[in-house]
């Protein structure tokens, strides 16, 4: 027999040794855990709905308890059917303080009543097999500072866990084999490469060459790329699980906190941006309060409401020094403090060289697509670190322990994660970047990109919009910094410390916090229009946008005087209004942008223009959010053309508002909100003549696409808000936080 044939044989006899006790054993253990995984799945399902059904009974107790005092017995039991359109929610049921069953629903089980059904140790069976399957009942008290008001029957189908513990029986079965089977190939491998080696040395001793001859082993090069493809995978399970926990959680305040007292010990969050969410204001009346035009602060605020906290930002306020007490505090939302705002202080020359220096005369142009040259001065990074160091004191300070939970929030504070690290080393710092990243070669031209990329990895979690921009930093990093880059899990090991990278899109609160007081849409086109001075009937387009040239309003004004020319039948019927906030007016590139942007909406005007109409009315001033409410609610166009953008909320604001389920979106290409709006009329803005044609398109709309398109978006936007948003980064933030504790305990480094 060959020698080649000699070996395999023994390489495979000796592997069957090993190989057919494991395949027994492996069967054995899984018909042994099979039943443990049911019972494990059961229970686990028991403990959700337990405080699924606690959720419940909060949420309806106020309402109910209300309706129950008043003796609305309609309302009541609608209350109760509404609540039960989950699919989920079998039946609810009322029972009065003495144990009667008053309210139920149609549905409610006959051989249920208000005494909870004990088994045979006298304990509350919380689980019970009805004609129509297994069901989850929940008796939870209802009490009041009064003391009981009864009790709410929540009883959940779990015909869904029975089918689930079916398929999770069967995947487990399917895994041990899959286990058994490449246990068994890895093991033949294993054996034949060492029978071969064995087999090399007794020839190299023949041959004189000694008992230990080296060679090199291929298995390691083999193998090395299947260690990319399994961590891809794991990274696609993971994204999987996100979009499954997205499914089953109702994204709101109510649930962010409890994510935050569950997930992170009820830790208070402190913000970091350098724009304040209010800013008080003195006046000829007195001082009043605005809220600045920023889609910072529209995402991150309502965040703060619900998880409470702290907000240090740049006091720039006419009366903000006013307001604070003596350690430059203030409670806010003014007249509801939910949480507080601790204002900095920065001089004229700190605010001219870290702000309208630093960051929007070098950073922001260079991270936008815009055409604008960046322009950096030794003097304004001098300032911009400066600044950044004040602000990581004020977070040593606010922070009431070691491993305090931080949000940075943009441009404005590239080094602010890596001063923070330096005397936190234990804190969770989330950063998200509210603009785009570059490619590496446009980042290249910062002279201190090396200094802000080791401050951006200071963070614990750096968030961006897209995957797009994700992949722009790792390749900016990989370009320009020594570090350990795992691109398949998107993170960073940099000074002992690793950075995960990940994309989350921001978005807005939902409902809108004037939903409840707002006009009708109907009232709001009235008002407007007659504001304007023009008929009823007349048909509007809309923008809304900082006075910014990133915002594509030239372009914008471009496609409407296209509109016109290319559709005359238009002229006198249509009118485009352009709300633009002043933004940024002591750089000159803006003032020349803002004469550039009034020239042009001018001359349309000029050339359009008949008696008291007016095709373009342009209002370059400072309007409350409740304000451009009234015009998203007013408008039958919005049209967004920002040349680049982080995201664009404007977007999102204007379908929010749209509860009618009308009015048309024009969107541009270039803004993270086109990844996720696929309903809207998407245009290349610097197309001038696409874009008319998008806006024509969009004023002619037929009613069943318009309700069409917007009840698609409004989906997306309620589902995917800004709780979601911030729910997701303090997910991952507790997940990191959990793995570096035990990483400590055990006493190696992560």
């Amino acid at each position: 027999m060959p020698a080649y044939k000699l070996i395999s044989f023994r390489s495979l006899r000796m592997a069957l040794r090993f190989v057919l006790p494991l395949a027994f054993a492996l069967t054995l253990l899984a018909y042994a855990v099979v039943p443990l995984v049911d019972k494990l799945t059961l229970r686990w399902f028991v403990r959700d709905l337990d405080i699924r059904s606690r959720l419940i009974t909060d949420t309806l107790q106020e309402p109910l308890e209300d309706l129950l005092v008043l003796g609305e017995k309609g309302k009541i039991n609608s209350l109760l059917t509404r609540a039960i359109k989950d699919e989920r929610l079998l039946a609810l049921g009322y029972c009065s303080p003495e144990g009667t069953l008053q309210y139920r629903t149609a549905n409610f089980p006959d051989s249920l009543s208000c005494s909870p059904p004990r088994n045979p140790a006298g304990k509350t069976k919380h689980l019970l097999r009805l004609s129509r399957g297994l069901v989850h009942i929940a008796y939870d008290p209802l009490d009041n500072e009064q003391g009981l008001t009864g009790s709410l029957l929540v009883i959940h189908d779990m015909s869904f866990v029975e089918r689930r513990s079916t398929d999770t029986r069967n995947y487990v079965i399917l895994l041990f084999a899959v286990l058994g089977i490449v246990t068994s190939l890895i093991t033949v491998f294993v054996a034949h490469l060492s029978w071969r080696g064995w087999m090399e040395g007794v020839r190299a001793m023949l041959r004189g060459e000694g008992l230990v001859k080296p060679f090199s082993n291929p298995a390691n090069s083999e193998l090395q790329p299947l260690v990319g493809d399994l961590r891809g995978l794991l990274r696609s399970l993971d994204a999987e699980r996100r979009l499954a926990d997205d499914a089953t959680i109702t994204w709101s305040p109510e649930s962010l906190r409890g994510l935050l007292h569950k997930q992170l010990a009820g830790e208070r969050v402190i913000v970091v941006s350098n724009r304040e969410p209010y800013i008080h204001i003195n006046t000829p009346d007195g001082i009043i309060v605005n809220r600045p035009a920023s889609g910072l602060v529209t995402a991150v605020e309502p965040v703060m409401r619900a998880c409470s906290g702290t907000w240090i930002a740049h006091g720039g306020g006419s009366a903000d020094r006013e307001t604070v007490d003596r350690h430059d505090r203030v409670g806010v939302p003014p007249g509801h403090a939910d949480y507080t705002l601790r204002r900095i202080w920065l001089s004229a020359e700190e605010e001219a060289g870290y702000y309208y220096g630093f960051a929007n005369e070098g950073l922001w142009p260079l991270c936008h697509n815009a055409h604008v040259r960046p322009v950096f001065r030794s003097s304004n990074w001098a300032q911009y670190v400066a600044v950044n160091q004040r602000f990581a004191e004020a977070v040593v300070k606010e922070a009431d322990s070691d491993d305090p939970v931080v949000l940075v929030q943009d441009y404005h504070f590239a080094l602010l994660p890596g001063m923070i690290r330096k005397q936190l080393p234990k804190a969770t710092i989330i950063t998200f970047w509210h603009i785009p990243w570059p490619n590496p070669e446009s980042f290249g031209i910062c002279p201190w990109r090396e200094e802000l990329l080791k401050g951006l990895l200071g963070s614990t979690i750096l968030g961006f919009h897209t995957p797009f921009h994700c992949k722009n930093f790792l390749e900016t990093v990989d370009r320009y910094l020594e570090t350990r880059i795992e691109q398949e899990s998107s993170t960073i090991f940099h000074r002992g410390k690793l950075t995960l990278v990940e994309s989350y899109p921001i978005s807005i609160q939902w409902p809108p916090p004037w939903q409840a007081t707002q006009a009708t849409v109907d009232e709001c086109r009235l008002s407007v229009r007659r504001s304007l001075g023009v008929n009823p009937d007349h048909l509007l387009g809309l923008g809304v946008d900082r006075l910014d040239y990133t915002k594509g309003i030239l372009e914008r004004l471009r496609a409407v005087e296209n509109m016109l020319e290319r559709h005359p039948s238009m002229i006198g019927h249509f009118t485009f209004v352009q709300i633009a906030a002043p933004s940024r007016s002591a750089l000159e590139e803006y003032q020349a942008f803002d004469a550039r942007v009034r020239a042009l909406a001018e001359r349309i005007n000029q050339r359009f223009s008949d008696g008291a109409y007016q095709p373009v009315c342009l209002k370059v001033e400072h309007h409350e959010p409740e304000d451009v409410n009234r015009y998203y609610r007013a408008t039958d166009v919005c049209m967004v053309t920002s040349l680049h953008d982080g995201m664009n909320l404007v977007a999102k604001e204007f379908v929010a508002a749209r509860d009618d389920e009308r009015g048309a979106l024009v969107l541009s290409q270039f803004t993270g909100a086109a990844h996720e709006l696929h309903e809207a009329l998407i245009v290349n803005p610097y197309h001038i003549e696409q874009t008319a044609d998008a806006l024509y398109h969009a004023l002619t709309m037929p009613l069943f696409e318009q309700q069409e398109r917007m009840r698609s978006m409004r989906s997306l936007v309620r589902d995917f808000n800004v709780y979601r948003w911030a729910g997701r980064m303090l997910i991952d933030a507790a997940r990191i936080r959990q793995r570096e504790k035990l990483s400590a305990r055990i006493g190696r480094p992560v």
